[in-house]
């Protein structure tokens, strides 16, 4: 067993899958013998079950991550939004490693803040409102990225996006994968899970590329396609299939297709990647998980926020739309913010009389608003504000049927040289926080 004294040369990274559930995953493995290899190494290696918070509001990837990064629960933390964490005082991994003088890296931790002196590099998640390192790659990808994820359900990805994607391909694409490149793109039209795997294969690829150039002692990378394939097409898993009476219908997607397994076929060669690295440990965590829905949800999301808001009434000082369903609308006053949220709260279906905005958070000059109306938007669909009726269809964009929901199980896995400093089977996911720091020989905080 390594020491510590022998593990500080070595340099860290955690692999951060959101939300896969890898007892699914063990069951593709089980079916299908040879043909996700490196992930049957990893779930046959040493690893955990992690746990989380209980209610069901506060397990939510923006929540967990913000404790792995913090070694803190959300009762502890109190970070209960995507970008919360910035400004405030809520300590991070990245930051205190840095101070103990290591060199650190960071592309696309969800809900982290650039608090970094001297980065290595740093690439934020396409959410969270903080810098990138200021070089001149890792700004134009921020924004690219930013712009792509964020108008997805439009399939709307500006010439200026496209345009630096192009460039990050040509530059970072690791020649290994070119292959898989093409099979995704030439496969991706009406397919919109192999656009997120291009994504994440870019990303793995650009931080590999970061990595082997900047060296840092610790870095960290985060994946987010396979939790979007989940929500949206766990129903077309082979492995779930026998498992709920739920199916997609075939104008979604086809009924023989499985992206669940496509999503595992790509992020088995992404493991294989890490898990050989030279002088390097790693960590493959998924912070949380998720598990095939019960029933029938449709998600949507809204094509232009200030354009409808405009047509509200709503005046706002500014608008960041976040994942799927959600956007923060911020104000000049706490009056104004209150007014906004009755006038956002009174608009109903002429129907049956659902909300359409059934989650507001006010935080006093700013409103943190979900698009909760769960069923079908069809053309017919009218709602009601000061006694006018429009048609909510023309300003929505559907994202997904939903087919996943979160669940508090995480799971985590580690090379042979971290394996040491693994949290306890069944402890809070905020511990693989201690976990890093004791690979590194550096104290918990006080």
């Amino acid at each position: 067993m390594q020491s510590s004294q022998t593990s500080v040369r070595k340099k860290l990274v955690l692999v951060e899958l959101n939300e896969i559930n890898f007892d699914v995953g063990a069951d593709y493995v089980r079916e299908y013998p040879g043909r996700f290899p490196a992930i049957a190494k990893l779930i046959a290696g040493a690893g955990i079950r992690s746990t989380c918070e209980k209610n069901y509001e506060e397990i939510e990837p923006w929540i967990q991550w913000a404790s792995v990064h913090s070694g803190k629960s959300y009762s502890e933390h109190g970070i209960f939004r995507l970008g919360d964490i910035v400004g405030s005082n809520v300590p991070q991994l990245f930051e205190q490693l840095e101070r103990s003088g290591l060199r650190i890296g960071c592309v696309s931790a969800m809900n982290a803040e650039n608090r970094l002196n001297t980065p290595a590099y740093f690439i934020p998640d396409p959410w969270t409102a903080t810098p990138s390192d200021g070089s001149w790659w890792s700004r134009v990808l921020t924004d690219a990225v930013s712009q792509t994820v964020n108008d997805n359900a439009q399939a709307r990805i500006t010439p200026k996006s496209a345009m630096h994607l192009a460039l990050g391909l040509l530059r970072f694409a690791q020649p290994k994968h070119y292959g898989l490149y093409a099979k995704l793109v030439a496969k991706a039209r009406g397919a919109s899970w192999r656009k997120a795997l291009v994504l994440d294969l870019l990303l793995h690829d650009i931080h590999a590329k970061l990595f082997r150039t900047h060296s840092p002692d610790f870095s960290t990378v985060f994946l987010n396609a396979g939790a979007h394939i989940q929500h949206h097409y766990f129903f077309n898993s082979r492995i779930v299939k026998g498992r709920t009476k739920i199916a997609n219908p075939a104008w979604y997607v086809s009924s023989d297709l499985d992206p669940i397994a496509e999503m595992l076929e790509v992020y088995d060669r992404l493991v294989a990647d890490y898990m050989s690295l030279k002088n390097t440990e790693v960590i493959v965590a998924t912070g949380l998980s998720q598990r095939p829905y019960d029933r029938v949800k449709y998600y949507y999301r809204l094509k232009d926020h200030a354009s409808f808001m405009d047509k509200l009434g709503v005046r706002v000082k500014s608008i960041q739309p976040r994942m799927t369903r959600d956007f923060l609308l911020e104000f000049y006053s706490s009056q104004e913010a209150s007014a906004a949220q009755a006038r956002l709260s009174s608009l109903k279906t002429v129907k049956d009389g659902t909300l359409i905005f059934g989650e507001i958070d006010n935080r006093g000059d700013s409103l943190f608003v979900t698009l909760t109306y769960p069923q079908e938007i069809d053309a017919d669909l009218l709602v009601e504000i000061d006694g006018k009726q429009l048609p909510l269809a023309p300003h929505v964009a559907f994202v997904a049927i939903k087919n996943g929901m979160h669940q508090e199980t995480g799971f985590s896995y580690f090379s042979s040289g971290v394996a040491q400093y693994a949290p306890n089977d069944q402890s809070h996911v905020k511990e693989l926080y201690s976990t890093v720091l004791r690979f590194f020989g550096r104290p918990m905080p006080s």
